[in-house]
């Protein structure tokens, strides 16, 4: 990477799975060095929904007055690159950005598979260390961002990879590690394909509408047996 070059690490909080921004923050990752923090409050288009609120502990009465993500998002402009962890659940919930997003989910996935890919697991396997900002937690955008950076750090150094290969990475189909739907909610797949291999043939016969990574993977596994 060259001197100028800027990795944007960006994070949201949001009403639900769905959308519904309700803060997002931003760190600069430059050199190896994380600067530049910001974050914004924001004002959503819907409820916080209760479960929501639990985790990142926004309130209703704290974004009430705040301004729309659309009077904020300009603030975040200015890198061609956009980090994220599960860059795609940003990148959707949020006004098209101008620059590539680069997915560090994605990135741990090719790196160290068999793990789990939290931001927060990954953080305390790889053994980082980072300085979080002070009166934030977990679930909070800006505290997020310091641990994303740390993770984006490492990934770089382990892999040497530039931002376009980081980006190539993130573009293609990674496999899943464990079910998100289904009778097997929860399991690792791994699991599943070793005690179950019916079940997997059965998604990948019978399921119409499936993610490229969903694909990825059942076929990954039953071409293993």
């Amino acid at each position: 990477m060259t001197a100028e070059t800027v990795l944007r690490v960006i994070d949201t909080e949001t009403c639900d799975l769905q959308g519904g921004v309700v803060e997002i923050a931003s760190v600069d990752v430059v050199n190896g060095q994380i600067i530049n923090p910001m974050s914004h409050l924001v004002r959503p288009d819907r409820p916080i929904s209760p479960q929501a609120m639990a985790i990142h502990r926004i309130t209703e009465s704290m974004v009430a007055n705040q301004p729309w993500i659309e009077e904020i998002i300009p603030h975040y402009y200015g890198s061609h690159w956009y980090v994220a962890h599960n860059a795609s659940f940003d990148r959707r919930v949020l006004p098209e950005m101008p620059g590539e997003w680069i997915c560090t989910m994605k990135l741990a996935r090719r790196l160290w598979p068999g793990i789990k890919y939290s931001n927060m697991a990954l953080y305390k396997s790889r053994k980082l260390s980072v300085q979080t900002p002070a009166g934030l937690h977990h679930h909070r955008a800006l505290y997020d961002c310091y641990i994303t950076a740390a993770l984006l750090i490492d990934i770089i150094k382990t892999s040497g990879w530039t931002p376009d290969q980081m980006a190539t990475v993130t573009g293609r189909p990674a496999l899943l590690t464990t079910f998100t739907f289904g009778k097997y909610r929860g399991k690792a797949v791994a699991e599943v394909a070793e005690r179950d291999p019916g079940y997997l043939r059965w998604l990948y016969n019978n399921l119409d509408r499936m993610s490229p990574e969903l694909r990825l993977t059942l076929k990954h596994y039953l071409d293993d047996n």
